[in-house]
């Protein structure tokens, strides 16, 4: 399928001044518009071509350009900005059945529908940056995404591959590392966009592990980095006093050092804190 030649379609500055859409910073609109970038990432998606893929945030439809013409099965684009509608008419013409695009907060997304279709689900995507975290955060909870290719600011994607002592490490390392492996694929120059960011981009890619790190509730593990991070220059029998009554009896008891800092223990440390915990 992707072999086909591409339809005649008009240059993506043509349709953003036909459709009006001038990036708006409060949705935070950022256009990738550079066509061999967007056919990267696609090819760095693994098998689109018989995936559902759900995209959030398409714009103009750079990104879901890609993804059409390296032969994904169907694009499910979900996109909160009405004026993208008109720019993705010509998209969903070209592409009948195979691109679908839905008006809604990608935050409130149900997107149970999808898994039914009988394919693998992977998630790709040019995130907005005032929601890329908390859209993260939601799918990593949901182990039916068959992977993720997301594109994030530099600084929030180092944290989702960094080990313990690194710089980055905190407590979306440990949230990320839990569920799934996260490396980084390439670095996008912000003069890629329209118009250009402020920073570097990362595309990351996140694929489920086969089982989590350990059997503990996400929600649990999520409340003792929160409050082993929420004070991360202080020791742990300092820092989880809000969560734990003794914590310099519960660390030595797990031969945890009560004298570290939340940067230094691995995810199987926090995980171990969370079951004494929860106990």
């Amino acid at each position: 399928m992707p072999d086909l030649p591409p339809p005649d379609l008009p240059p993506l500055r043509d349709v953003i001044a036909r459709a009006g859409l001038t990036a708006r910073k409060g949705l935070g609109q950022h256009f990738l518009l550079d066509l061999n970038l967007t056919r990267r990432i696609a090819r760095s998606a693994g098998d689109i071509a018989h995936s559902t893929i759900l995209e959030i945030g398409p714009g103009p439809g750079g990104l879901t350009r890609g993804l059409l013409e390296e032969g994904a099965a169907e694009v499910v684009a979900v996109e909160r900005d009405a004026r993208c509608v008109e720019a993705l008419s010509d998209l969903v013409a070209a592409y009948p059945g195979r691109l679908t695009l839905t008006l809604a907060d990608a935050l409130g997304f149900d997107a149970e529908p999808l898994f039914a279709k009988g394919r693998p689900v992977r998630i790709v995507a040019n995130l907005p940056y005032n929601v890329g975290t908390p859209l993260l955060i939601g799918w990593l909870a949901e182990p039916r995404f068959a992977s993720m290719t997301l594109m994030f600011q530099k600084e929030v994607a180092e944290r989702l591959y960094a080990a313990p002592g690194d710089e980055a490490y905190g407590r979306l390392s440990v949230i990320t590392a839990f569920s799934h492996v996260a490396r980084r694929v390439f670095d996008v120059p912000a003069a890629a966009f329209t118009p250009p960011p402020k920073v570097v981009s990362t595309v990351v890619e996140l694929i489920p592990r086969p089982a989590p790190a350990a059997q503990v509730a996400r929600a649990d593990l999520e409340k003792v980095t929160a409050a082993a991070f929420g004070q991360r220059r202080k020791m742990l029998r300092a820092s989880l006093k809000s969560l734990l009554p003794e914590p310099e009896k519960l660390l030595t008891a797990l031969d945890i050092d009560p004298t570290r800092r939340a940067e230094t223990l691995s995810v199987e440390e926090f995980c171990r804190i969370t079951m004494a915990w929860r106990a």
